[in-house]
């Protein structure tokens, strides 16, 4: 049954891929990477913008357990250089204290002195004296050798422990800015929603609305009344006697003044000719 079932998952994924080869050719591997990202990209749109700032808070909690085991990791280690610190100071001690007695045996084996320090009255052979001094001159070399190489130790573990405690600063540094940089989303976010829930009101204006139409009809109104008015004056015979010049007013005289004497026609015979006769 299993078999079969992984028969047809087969099949079908080899129909699915042929059937993008026969619609788009060789291009059928990039419209499904396309399809892909612009699937996980809406997935990830869809997600709500608290639940990201929730996730990233998390996320930030997360390190406090990572930043407590570095602290144990860095006082382990400044332990541990603490220690080696002083083994190698007591090794130092110990090489001087080496040196300083095998250049006493020397100088007795020049002076013909082969007594050794720690051996009371006993006296020994030239030979027995090289004997004990090359032993120890090997001693001292190998000690020495080792002491070097716990010196180099020391000073990487130094290195260690100060580039370790920096990095720890540096990731309790991050955190806060981390959260500091969350509170200042989390209060935007809150201030978008505020905005957008008094915009959700859906206050009544239809009564303003029709004040205002009912008083643009009047002012159109009476705008429509006062050019009536203006253009029955102008074209429409009312039936009325024209009324000539005021009595006692001289126009031409008043024209004559205004205009100039130039602005009078020209006589025949010393007199205006009628055009009516």
């Amino acid at each position: 049954m299993v078999c079969s079932m992984v028969k047809k998952a087969v099949l079908g994924a080899a129909l699915g891929a042929g059937a993008l080869y026969m619609a788009f050719g060789t291009s059928a591997p990039s419209y499904l990477c396309t399809a892909f990202h612009r699937v996980r990209h809406n997935a990830k749109n869809a997600v709500p913008v608290q639940f990201e700032i929730d996730r990233a808070r998390q996320e930030i909690a997360n390190l406090e357990p990572a930043i407590k085991d570095n602290i144990e990791v860095l006082a382990r280690a400044e332990v541990d250089v603490e220690y080696l610190n002083r083994e190698i100071a007591n090794n130092q001690a110990r090489l001087a204290n080496e040196k300083k007695e095998m250049l006493a045996l020397r100088e007795r084996l020049e002076s013909g002195d082969f007594r050794l320090a720690g051996h009371g009255h006993v006296n020994y052979t030239a030979e027995e004296v090289k004997g004990e001094l090359g032993r120890r001159l090997d001693r001292y070399k190998n000690v020495n050798k080792i002491l070097a190489e716990k010196e180099a130790t020391l000073k990487a573990r130094e290195k260690s422990v100060v580039a370790a405690r920096k990095l720890l600063m540096e990731m309790a540094a991050q955190k806060q800015t981390l959260l500091t940089k969350l509170e200042t989303i989390e209060a935007h976010l809150k201030m978008i929603e505020a905005t957008k829930a008094s915009n959700e009101f859906d206050f009544d204006d239809s009564a303003l609305a029709r004040a205002k139409q009912t008083v643009f009809d009047l002012e159109k109104r009476l705008e429509v009344l006062d050019r009536k008015a203006e253009m029955e004056g102008q074209f429409v015979d009312t039936g009325n006697i024209p009324v000539g010049p005021e009595l006692g007013r001289d126009v031409v005289k008043e024209i004559d003044e205004e205009f100039g004497s130039a602005a009078a026609p020209k006589a025949e015979n010393g007199s205006i000719k009628d055009k009516s006769l």
